[in-house]
């Protein structure tokens, strides 16, 4: 499931133990890199999570970094350059929200 939030944020879950983007999730990150084609100044951070599983924190932190990693190819694939996103793996701090996503923040 993906989600468009107020304020311009994308919520994209994953499927437990998954980096593989949803269709959903391709729609709205293809949205999203038609608007940052037409704001050059525009930037994201992308903050992602995973759930502690059997493999501990460890495991949580490369799991959500792989999944940070392919939002971050899906949107250079569609002419977004690297130097307007950044990436954040948090693994199971997960805060509030379910714990296996990655949440496009604008900046």
């Amino acid at each position: 499931q993906a989600v468009a939030r107020p304020g311009g944020d994308l919520r994209l879950t994953f499927n437990s133990g998954s980096a593989e983007l949803s269709a959903d999730a391709k729609k709205l990150l293809t949205d999203l890199a038609q608007d940052l084609a037409q704001q050059s100044s525009k930037r994201v951070q992308l903050l992602a999570f995973a759930a502690e599983s059997g493999g501990g924190a460890s495991r949580a932190r490369r799991l959500s970094l792989s999944r940070a990693l392919a939002v971050r190819a899906f949107l250079i694939d569609k002419g977004v350059r690297s130097t307007r996103m950044g990436v954040r793996a948090l693994g199971s701090k997960a805060g509030d929200g379910p714990a296996d996503r990655v949440d496009v923040l604008p900046q």
